[in-house]
């Protein structure tokens, strides 16, 4: 069976949270809600990605960008189908859609302790910044 990478859709949530929820290395919070993500695809159509194996979600990406640079978040492929290539072709998938509106830069933030996922991006050509420190701080 052939893996398919698709634009997000609303429709897909169910199934996206579910394999952020598998995932250690993701990290959700309150953004996530359903109403959330709505909004934020509505932003950024065309920027999100799945890869879908039959009727089944295997990996998920979001993406958006401020207007000079893009974001990735929560990219993430089920354990059994890792190392196929899958979450590669869903970052490629994002910068591909960046860079066709003019976004030259992309950063994504991975947690410290997330040993294999900092692996992965580094694999695929991104470089840790580590001059730089994320600060956060709630709006609600």
């Amino acid at each position: 069976m052939k893996t398919i990478i698709r634009e997000m859709t609303l429709r897909d949530y169910d199934q996206v949270f579910a394999l952020w929820s598998q995932c250690d290395g993701v990290g959700l919070a309150e953004g996530d809600l359903r109403e959330d993500i709505r909004a934020f695809l509505k932003r950024n159509s065309r920027l999100s990605f799945v890869a879908e194996r039959g009727d089944a979600i295997v990996g998920a990406v979001l993406a958006s960008h401020d207007g000079r640079r893009g974001f990735l978040y929560h990219l993430a492929v089920v354990a059994e189908h890792r190392r196929r290539g899958i979450g590669r072709a869903l970052v490629k998938r994002c910068l591909a859609a960046l860079k066709s509106i003019g976004i030259p830069k992309c950063h994504i933030v991975v947690f410290a302790r997330n040993r294999s996922g900092r692996e992965f991006w580094k694999q695929i050509g991104w470089v840790e910044r580590t001059e730089l420190r994320m600060m956060s701080r709630s709006t609600r």
